[in-house]
């Protein structure tokens, strides 16, 4: 063999993957991201099929028809009678199926986590870029705000929000939302801070670009990493706090099928009727622990560290 052909051979590289290739393989080989993936495939998939999988109406009431409230579940392969009505889970106070409820309530949690964070990325983004790239006394102003509200416990915070603001689904996820913002806006100002001194950036200033142009087309795309993990894991705590708002009777209101309030109406019949608290807190903590893997997932796979 000639020594060009060492030399041509020696230089062989394996193909590069785009960093998307890279973070998508690190995201499959984290067993706790693929079933937090499979937990929302399946969530999602309930709440777009909702009015086809559920068997009843989630707010028409079956007393009409014969039933009574707190009729215990009723699966006829189980050893149920056939001659009873079959419900999976049983009926509620108001004689509404309640696993019916339970899949159309995960329309309304998966509304308010992508709703409450959306509106808190878009806001924190704004704050949290001015913030960082300003700096001065634009980001002591800004940041000081942010430090007054993250001072308060965010569920109390959004307590007081929705209080004056008025009982309400809507308000809820504007309460909600509020107090993501700083979160959200510390994020990205810590990356504003990192990327805008870096050469790339350095080098679009001193050809003259405006500010507004080197912040939004070159600092900000290369911001956003950490905002998508942290966007993930606050959908759950959006979800959960949407939940609690409603179990105080701050949220939506009947007759929504919402899992919180679910909760909430059939606190009082735990022990007598627990399949009215088991199945919505099941459906609740499961949607919950798919957001957490998927965001420590995405946190693994969009490390560039680990993108080798």
């Amino acid at each position: 063999m000639t020594a060009q052909a060492l030399t041509a051979r020696s230089i062989e590289l394996p193909p590069a993957r785009g960093i998307v290739a890279d973070a998508l393989a690190n995201l499959l080989r984290n067993r706790s991201a693929v079933v937090g993936l499979f937990i929302l495939g399946f969530l999602f998939a309930v709440a777009v099929l909702a009015p086809v999988i559920a068997p009843f109406d989630p707010v028409d009431s079956l007393i009409r028809v014969g039933g009574k409230p707190y009729t215990a579940p009723c699966i006829h392969v189980l050893g149920c009678a056939a001659s009873q009505p079959e419900h999976i889970a049983g009926l509620d106070q108001n004689a509404r199926d309640e696993i019916s409820r339970v899949i159309f309530g995960a329309r309304i949690s998966l509304f308010i986590g992508f709703t409450t964070v959306g509106f808190a990325i878009v806001l924190g983004v704004i704050f949290g870029a001015v913030a960082g790239y300003s700096g001065g006394w634009a980001d002591n102003g800004i940041m000081r705000v942010m430090d007054v509200l993250l001072a308060f416990p965010s569920l109390l915070l959004a307590i007081a929000i929705v209080t004056l603001l008025g009982p309400g689904l809507n308000n809820a996820l504007i309460a909600i939302g509020v107090t993501q913002i700083p979160i959200y806006a510390r994020v990205v100002r810590s990356s504003v801070i990192s990327v805008k001194e870096l050469d790339f950036v350095t080098a679009e200033r001193a050809l003259g670009a405006s500010p507004l142009r080197i912040l939004s087309r070159r600092v900000l795309p290369n911001s956003l990493t950490p905002l998508i993990v942290q966007g993930t894991l606050g959908i759950a705590t959006a979800v959960l706090d949407a939940a609690a708002l409603s179990f105080i009777g701050l949220g939506a209101q009947p007759p929504a099928a919402e899992w919180g309030r679910m909760i909430g109406d059939a606190k009082d019949q735990i022990f007598t009727a627990p399949w009215l608290i088991f199945f919505p807190g099941v459906a609740l903590s499961l949607t919950v622990l798919g957001f957490n893997l998927l965001g420590d997932g995405l946190r693994d796979a969009l490390d560039p560290r680990l993108n080798r």
